[in-house]
């Protein structure tokens, strides 16, 4: 009797082809969509602590009309570029180098072992000492939030490119530097790229408390002046609108290592 095919929806080690992967991903949202109407419609649950999706969605266009909502966006999204690309150059080089050299990590690791327990809220009061309220606060809490992770990520990946690799290099009398740039590097670069892709999802999370604490625009900011006057549909709204942008910059982060690393041959 012929085996049976077994289906790769539950079997371990067999990736789901992109369009059921898709179709999957969509139908969550939608079953997660349809409890939400109907928990508000059926008036399960009030409306002062989960409004109905067409209130939500009445309140996100007016203040997009209004031009709040706009304001709020090109404020967080200047904040989190401009930290996470900092944050990001700073953490490959530190990373890279560690991760290579006995002494870089020597120097570098217990540091930044020691900082990454340090809660991150416990700075938001010493970095408006240090910096006020402005948009350098914002920047220097997602670096803490974000750099010391990262660093130890970079690490990791590079740490990740097999020996024989280095010592082909060496093989073929290659200089240190030459089999960082040309072998390291490119083994290396598609996990860096993957940290990269996970810590921002940590970056937006701390530019969020920044903004909840001491700011006068931005989504975070939005999201605390919407709970003193109990405005839930405002707070749900810029609540999803944060899933979606995390959403989108991890998709078009996934899109972009498929063009920069096609020589990566991982399973996706």
């Amino acid at each position: 009797m012929p085996l049976r095919k077994a289906s790769p929806l539950f079997t371990i080690g067999k990736p789901l082809a992109r369009r059921p992967q898709w179709l999957i991903g969509i139908g969550v949202f939608v079953v997660l969509g349809l409890a939400w109407y109907l928990s508000t419609a059926s008036g399960l649950v009030p409306k002062l602590f989960l409004p109905h999706p067409a209130d939500v969605w009445a309140r996100m266009v007016k203040l997009a009309v209004e031009g709040t909502l706009w304001a709020d966006l090109k404020v967080s999204l200047y904040r989190i570029l401009v930290a996470f690309l900092v944050s990001s150059a700073m953490s490959i080089v530190v990373g890279v180098l560690a991760g290579c050299y006995g002494f870089w990590k020597a120097v570098s690791e217990p540091l930044v072992d020691f900082i990454r327990y340090m809660p991150v809220v416990a700075f938001v009061p010493l970095s408006i000492l240090w910096t006020g309220t402005g948009d350098m606060q914002k920047f220097l809490i997602i670096w803490i939030g974000t750099f010391f992770q990262q660093v130890l990520m970079v690490m990791d990946a590079v740490k990740r490119v097999p020996q024989d690799f280095i010592g082909l290099g060496r093989t073929l009398g290659l200089k240190d530097r030459r089999i960082l740039l040309r072998i390291v590097l490119p083994s290396a670069l598609p996990g860096i790229w993957d940290a990269l892709r996970i810590s921002l999802g940590w970056a937006w999370t701390w530019l969020v408390l920044a903004e909840l604490v001491a700011a006068s625009s931005g989504l975070g900011y939005r999201i605390t002046v919407s709970q003193r006057f109990f405005q839930t549909d405002t707070i749900i709204g810029y609540i999803l609108l944060l899933g979606v942008l995390g959403l989108i910059t991890d998709q078009l982060m996934r899109a972009a290592e498929r063009v920069l690393f096609r020589y990566n041959r991982r399973r996706s």
